[in-house]
């Protein structure tokens, strides 16, 4: 595996490559967040039926849901990882590692956050509406009302609240994409990938594109949630604090204690 020093290079030199493809081939770049969103959904969907599938087992056993479903969700950032797709909330850290080497401004930062984070709710979107809604997959209990509640519960909570659990959301996903970018091995990409994805679920905290998926996906199968409501009470929030998790807590701090800062 890589040093800590070698991961954070390795961290600037995705940054550069991010950007060049943003420039060089932008229909790539969009095809590429549309995967993403798509993959991040499937992990939402495959935790739901998993983790809300044991109702009578889980009743008695209130953690049994959330270690079910963390144990499944994390194998949307495992695709996003090893099949080269562009996550918002992974670039978050891995654009500042390019912008401390002088590789990227903040115009391309900004610009490379709102295209991705558009293409990955498009890809959220398919995957609730086609392989979720329509497929039947949410039609049937318990996960029609399981949708549903998490999907009210996700825009009921208070703004500070969500834009907090959105901090340590990706705080751990971006922990995971640093571990990932560590080893040079499919088996440790994917344990990379699956622990810090794992605990962040499991401890309920809030990702903006995972909520692409469930949020919209609640509404399809009825839940009282409006437009307004997904935007303003969570996904606004929960993207400012993924940028804070993942920028600050992880981009930042790595490039601070494991780059040198170009002139």
């Amino acid at each position: 595996m890589k040093t800590p020093q070698e991961t954070t290079e390795a961290a600037a030199i995705a940054a550069e490559k991010k950007l060049a493809l943003q420039h060089q081939s932008p229909k790539r770049q969009i095809a590429a967040a549309i995967a993403a969103g798509a993959y991040i959904a499937l992990g939402g969907l495959l935790s739901t039926v998993i983790g809300y599938g044991f109702t009578e087992a889980s009743a008695g056993n209130p953690a049994l849901q959330k270690v079910l479903s963390g144990l499944t969700f994390p194998i949307g950032l495992v695709l996003v990882v090893v099949l080269g797709a562009e996550l918002f909330t992974g670039n978050n850290a891995v654009l500042i590692a390019g912008a401390w080497r002088r590789k990227a401004g903040l115009r391309d930062i900004s610009a490379n956050w709102s295209i991705v984070w558009l293409g990955n709710f498009g890809g959220a979107l398919i995957v609730a509406w086609l392989l979720a809604h329509t497929a039947g997959i949410t039609a049937a209990e318990p996960y029609h009302s399981a949708i549903i509640s998490i999907a009210q519960a996700k825009c009921s909570a208070p703004w500070g609240v969500i834009l907090v659990r959105a901090i340590g959301a990706n705080w751990c996903v971006c922990l995971a994409v640093w571990l990932a970018m560590s080893s040079d091995r499919l088996t440790g990409k994917v344990l990379g990938c699956f622990l810090p994805v794992a605990a962040f679920v499991m401890l309920g905290y809030e990702h903006c594109v995972a909520n692409m998926f469930f949020i919209p996906c609640g509404m399809m199968e009825g839940a009282a949630v409006s437009v307004s409501d997904m935007l303003w009470r969570n996904l606004v929030p929960a993207t400012i604090g993924n940028i804070i998790g993942g920028a600050v807590f992880v981009g930042m701090l790595q490039s601070y204690l494991h780059l040198r800062r170009d002139r």
